[in-house]
């Protein structure tokens, strides 16, 4: 595993849920799989397995936009894809992600210019052309 780049969160919505996300108020997502992009340049592994444990409803505070959608019953990380790039390259994954998904708007993109970092889409196959590598989640969890 990579101990710096970024990384995709491939989630699945079970149904149409109306949820709370911090300052943004309540935001509408209807059904399916959505790729949140972030980066940790420092700590990438710690990174991934608080979402994971936050996916789980362990951890009491929200920090982050996406720690309000992925403790909503019914919302679960399918797959995790990462980058070894030791600089920051969210945002150009964000672009990536958004020509191929319906954006939340302004989700997780609050200390830069993208339009959102969470989107909608039909499914994430392409994350591999883009370079990323598909994290072993089983071997993830034991970690976490």
């Amino acid at each position: 595993m990579v101990e710096v780049g970024s990384y995709c969160l491939c989630i699945r919505v079970q149904r149409d849920k109306r949820i709370s996300i911090g300052a943004l108020g309540f935001v509408n997502f209807p059904a399916g799989l959505y790729i949140y992009v972030g980066s940790a340049l420092s700590s990438l592994l710690p990174r991934i397995s608080r979402h994971l444990r936050t996916s789980r409803g362990e951890g009491r505070v929200a920090r982050w936009h996406i720690d309000y959608l992925l403790r909503s019953p019914g919302v679960e990380i399918e797959e995790i894809w990462a980058t070894n790039w030791a600089v920051r390259m969210e945002c150009e994954l964000a672009s990536e992600v958004a020509a191929r998904g319906t954006p939340v708007p302004h989700f997780g993109a609050g200390d830069c210019s993208c339009l959102s970092h969470l989107y909608r889409v039909e499914g994430s196959g392409f994350l591999k052309k883009l370079g990323l590598k598909k994290v072993d989640l089983k071997k993830l969890v034991t970690v976490s």
